[in-house]
């Protein structure tokens, strides 16, 4: 007889080899219960913020674009992306846009609203993507001021109404702006 078949046949060498088949026969029907009965509990979709999802179906009516967004956006424009007068910019900053700065800090000219120098408004062309009574967004294509030495630009904006007032969210470049040559 060899010495494998003679241990196998031992006693104790039998007692544990029957523990052990009976330990993963039981483990094995815990697992078959949990896979059979699973998580019934009540799922529900979350977006990126961790806030429920909206009900598409709830979609708000389409507007026409309020004046005063298109005010808010025009002065916008002139104020933060043009880096001129950035209190009154603060002012129609969105909770987006802000990011938490304060005033002070926002005056320094580091904000998160990427700069172009502006031409003239009345020569920019407009389309809007979505206009309802609290949000709108909108393209806005815009011209440089003569001899800055960039292109024609596209960019992304959106608005929101807080408390009656109108504020820009998002200010966003449609493809990476030209950063303009420093004539030396």
């Amino acid at each position: 007889m060899s010495s494998l078949a003679s241990t196998l046949q031992s006693p104790t060498v039998q007692r544990r080899i029957f523990w052990f088949a009976l330990l993963v026969l039981v483990c094995g029907i815990v697992a078959l219960i949990a896979v059979r009965l699973g998580n019934e509990g009540d799922v529900k979709p979350v977006d990126r913020q961790g806030v429920g999802v909206k009900d598409v179906s709830k979609v708000p009516a389409t507007t026409k674009l309020d004046p005063g967004a298109r005010r808010a956006a025009a002065t916008f424009i002139l104020t933060a992306v043009a880096r001129k007068n950035l209190g009154k910019a603060y002012a129609l900053a969105g909770p987006q846009i802000k990011q938490g700065q304060s005033l002070k800090e926002w005056m320094t000219g580091n904000i998160a609203v990427v700069p172009y120098p502006v031409g003239k408004l009345d020569v920019a062309s407009m389309k809007i993507d979505f206009s309802y009574k609290n949000e709108a967004a909108i393209e806005i294509a815009l011209v440089p001021k003569d001899g800055a030495g960039v292109k024609a630009q596209i960019f992304y904006m959106d608005l929101i109404r807080k408390k009656g007032k109108w504020l820009v969210n998002a200010w966003v470049p449609r493809s990476a702006p030209q950063v303009p040559v420093s004539p030396n």
